[in-house]
């Protein structure tokens, strides 16, 4: 199937503690149906120290089910829903079902 978020959208969180934050897609795990959005689902993590890293407790953005989040429209910065066309060229896009607009270039 494809997939309706992908990685560099703009997002924004539907529920749990970081309901209204907004960021990007920094990483994408189709087959667990989970993303990973800057800023958002922060845990803390105990990191041992390595030759570059410092060790100590660190924060970090953890995954969050696709399910909690929705895509922003580039147009009017609102939560859409993804559908998917076939244009005339035959290639398949993604596309805004709040104004239309296709979102893959």
């Amino acid at each position: 199937m494809a997939a309706k978020v992908r990685k560099g959208d703009r997002v924004i969180v539907l529920t749990g503690r970081d309901k209204g934050k907004i960021g990007e897609v920094l990483a994408m795990y189709q087959a667990r149906e989970r993303a990973v959005v800057q800023g958002v689902n922060m845990v803390k993590r105990h990191q041992t120290q390595s030759g570059a890293t410092p060790g100590g407790i660190i924060e970090k953005e953890s995954t969050i089910h696709l399910s909690n989040l929705a895509l922003i429209d580039p147009k009017d910065d609102k939560p859409t829903r993804v559908g998917f066309k076939v244009l005339e060229d035959g290639r398949k896009v993604r596309y805004s079902a709040r104004t239309g607009e296709i979102l893959d270039i």
